[in-house]
């Protein structure tokens, strides 16, 4: 199943098997560091998945600690993970277009093959708080 998957976005996105199975690893981890409920169901319907995004972790360095992780998934973590994947995507040699196509294919796949739908862009995959507003301390424009 996970070779289904890995098949059907290297021919999608004209990557080499390796390439997309890379790509996949790392969209994989960055969506469990995020506790994406989209990572758990791969995870839960794809033999390997969860493997694919723990070794994919341990090559980039990722933090596994629980307090890491738990960092990971304030809106400051958030914004660091989804920067992390997208350097990590183009440390592979994928450019914007080949990024933006991936996730797409992702979903494409796993909404045919296993009916899971509802998730097709980025918040989707890895948070949908990315551009959750952080308030302002506004500490500094009172009057002392």
């Amino acid at each position: 199943m996970l070779n289904a998957l890995t098949a059907h976005i290297a021919k999608t996105n004209g990557l080499a098997d390796p390439l997309a199975k890379q790509a996949l690893g790392i969209v994989l981890n960055a969506a469990e560091r995020q506790a994406s409920p989209f990572a758990s169901a791969m995870f839960r319907t794809l033999p390997g998945a969860r493997a694919l995004s723990a070794r994919t972790g341990n090559d980039l360095g990722a933090p596994v600690g629980e307090i890491a992780r738990m960092i990971e998934q304030t809106p400051g973590g958030k914004r660091l993970v989804a920067r992390e994947m997208i350097t990590s995507l183009q440390a592979i040699g994928l450019d914007h277009k080949d990024i933006g196509a991936l996730l797409p294919a992702i979903s494409t796949h796993m909404e045919r093959v296993h009916g899971l739908e509802g998730f097709g862009h980025l918040g989707d995959l890895i948070g949908s708080d990315l551009d959750a507003a952080i308030p302002a301390d506004d500490s500094d424009t009172k009057a002392a």
